[in-house]
């Protein structure tokens, strides 16, 4: 049996209207990139991207899309993402564009990008802070942002629940 290997596309959805995000589904955003690469690439485009093509992951909040495509047609699905000018929901139509953050093969290679881009965010935060609630703020959130404190945290709450168990 052969494998195939995909590419991950980490994009952010960049907009003015705060509702955009708000209204962000996976569908709507799947048929806006399909388009898109119908309109750059034709329909041989729209065939090599679609054999695989899916939204793995849609954060509404933060507006981080995770989006998978076969490894041979990647390069196609990455150069029609600047075409896509809207994204349509519930009868309305609201403009915004595809960041593109990075390409990984795995997901995990993705999320360890997105925890690193996150922080550096957050830095320039912090140096843009006026005043010392904001910059504490910041701080709280900047030392949240690591994979070894969320698995502590786990680990504690396993704790938790085994003491919670009562055996006859």
């Amino acid at each position: 049996m052969v494998r195939f290997k995909n590419r991950y596309v980490l994009c952010e959805v960049v907009s003015e209207d705060p509702r955009c995000r708000q209204c962000i589904e996976d569908r709507a955003l799947g048929l806006a990139v399909r388009d898109a690469i119908a309109r750059v690439h034709g329909d041989y485009g729209l065939a090599c991207c679609s054999i695989s093509f899916t939204v793995k992951y849609l954060n509404a909040y933060t507006g981080t899309v995770l989006l998978r495509c076969r490894k041979d047609s990647y390069r196609l699905l990455c150069s029609a993402l600047p075409f896509v000018r809207s994204l349509e929901s519930r009868a309305q139509r609201y403009p915004c564009f595809l960041n593109t953050l990075h390409v990984g093969g795995t997901i995990r290679t993705c999320q360890k990008f997105l925890i690193q881009y996150n922080r550096a965010q957050l830095l320039r935060l912090l140096q843009n802070c006026t005043n010392e609630e904001e910059r504490q703020s910041v701080q709280k959130s900047l030392l949240s942002c690591s994979l070894t404190e969320e698995q502590s945290q786990s680990g504690d709450e396993e704790e938790d629940d085994d003491e919670g168990i009562e055996t006859d």
